[in-house]
């Protein structure tokens, strides 16, 4: 598995289709992780560390994804008091972060720009 938080990775062009995402694909990675817009930082902070938390319980990795979305969705991940909380521990925000406040990510703009391209499993 390849993830590729960065912005616009999974947009090719005609002679690269799924961007760089797609080259991993090709490069036989299996599956690769990515953004199909620019993305807010804070909210891919969330997003991936929720992500890599449905990994590590055992999820197949469509269904981390998905269920890492649904975490931002339903306000269940968000920033509070300079930190990420969600379903796992609080994580204390960097201090380049400090000055963002209360966030939730419950807009699709901020999370439906991830896709799984390869084998979910």
């Amino acid at each position: 598995l390849l993830v590729l938080s960065a912005c616009q990775t999974a947009l090719g062009n005609q002679s690269v289709e799924y961007g760089f995402a797609g080259l991993a694909v090709q490069a036989e990675v299996g599956a690769a992780v990515a953004g199909l817009w620019s993305a807010n930082d804070a909210a891919t902070l969330a997003l991936m560390s929720e992500f890599y938390r449905q990994l590590s319980l055992g999820q197949p990795k469509g269904e981390a994804l998905r269920q890492a979305q649904l975490a931002l969705l339903n306000e269940t991940v968000r920033l509070e008091d300079k930190q990420l909380v969600g379903s796992g521990k609080a994580i204390a925000l960097p201090p380049a972060m400090d000055g963002l406040g209360n966030l939730s990510f419950w807009h699709p703009y901020f999370w439906s720009g991830f896709t799984l391209i390869g084998n979910p499993w």
